[in-house]
């Protein structure tokens, strides 16, 4: 199959550690297998920044904790005919969300006023027109765009991942055993 032929797959981390993304890595050697179904477009994996066509799949990691998150998510539902959100971050907010049951304003007193090894003698907290707005709380990536298909944990195994890719690439029934999506 030529190049041309391979199904396109951007992926990108949003308010997320990358530990979705290290699994997807941590298919070993089967990434050589992979390489043979997909193209990578948009990705940290090739470092590329823009998409360059339309994806057919989009791996979103990570949910929306500010602006920019929104915008990068809003394009990859624009470039992507399937999106799938890996990880409990983009599927329900995960660990970032646990800000969520604190008003901001108190978050940011606590970053950059008020923590314990917080020294910020003029008591600002940065508002530079670079930096993104940060939202009002942490959303899980279906919160945002419409995601077609969810795979949790923190991360899903690179098992977990390499059966549901090959499943979807293939036009095969996902199977995804017990022993794939345990978290117990």
């Amino acid at each position: 199959m030529g190049e041309n032929q391979k199904a396109r797959i951007a992926t990108t981390s949003l308010a997320g550690c990358f530990g979705c993304h290290m699994s997807l890595l941590d298919i070993d050697e089967r990434i050589l297998q992979l390489a043979e179904l997909v193209v990578f477009d948009k990705s940290p994996i090739n470092d590329i920044k823009q998409f360059t066509g339309r994806c057919d799949v989009g791996l979103i990691e990570g949910g929306c904790c500010n602006e920019h998150n929104v915008e990068v998510l809003r394009d990859f539902r624009k470039h992507c005919d399937i999106l799938i959100s890996i990880g409990d971050c983009a599927t329900m907010g995960g660990i970032p969300a646990l800000r969520n049951t604190v008003p901001l304003q108190e978050c940011l007193d606590e970053a950059y006023r008020d923590g314990p090894s917080v020294h910020n003698p003029s008591g600002m907290i940065p508002n530079d027109v670079e930096l993104p707005l940060i939202l009002d709380k942490v959303y899980p990536a279906h919160e945002v765009v419409k995601i077609d298909y969810h795979l949790p944990g923190c991360p899903p195994s690179a098992d977990t991942l390499w059966e549901a890719l090959v499943a979807l690439l293939t036009a095969k029934p996902v199977e995804l055993p017990y022993e794939l999506v345990k978290y117990d």
